[in-house]
């Protein structure tokens, strides 16, 4: 990471700064306010930025929560990982789990799209295999209720 050779002063210099990294992708606030507190801002300075920031639409938790949200999802994380990773970013509770509510239809299908990408499609054929599966989705930040009725076989596979 690029360190800066001076720190940032005045609230425009913050201002600048937020809105830069807010130009490459959505932030929370907390990343936001860690950011600039590593390009030296005072603490009360940045407090005001991210008010104003807030104001003027340009950050939002919200927002940032259902881009980050949106984006883990596709890459097969589950809803027990995306919380954790919105609530260390600063989100608060109530808006994950109300982006989380979003994608509740979807959490089966996407978990059976992953499990077939990683491991193929025939269903695992000892108990060792089924656990190295299962821990490998309850890393991804699956629950187990969702995990288990996948290496159920279904009348099809019979």
């Amino acid at each position: 990471m690029r360190r800066p050779s001076k720190t940032l002063d005045s609230q425009a210099e913050l201002h600048a700064a937020a809105l830069n990294l807010l130009a490459r992708r959505e932030h929370s606030a907390l990343e936001l306010q860690h950011k600039l507190a590593q390009r030296g801002g005072a603490a009360e300075a940045i407090a005001q930025v991210l008010q104003t920031l807030q104001a003027e639409g340009w950050q939002d938790d919200a927002r940032f929560a259902e881009v980050y949200a949106s984006s883990r999802f596709d890459k097969g994380y589950g809803p027990l990982r995306l919380r954790r990773d919105l609530q260390e970013r600063g989100v608060a509770d109530t808006v994950v789990t109300t982006v989380l509510a979003d994608f509740a239809d979807l959490w089966s299908a996407r978990l059976q799209r992953l499990r077939r990408r990683r491991f193929g499609e025939s269903l695992p054929t000892t108990p060792a295999e089924q656990a190295r599966q299962v821990r490998f989705l309850r890393q991804r930040g699956y629950t187990m209720d969702q995990i288990m009725p996948l290496f159920k076989p279904t009348e099809t596979d019979s």
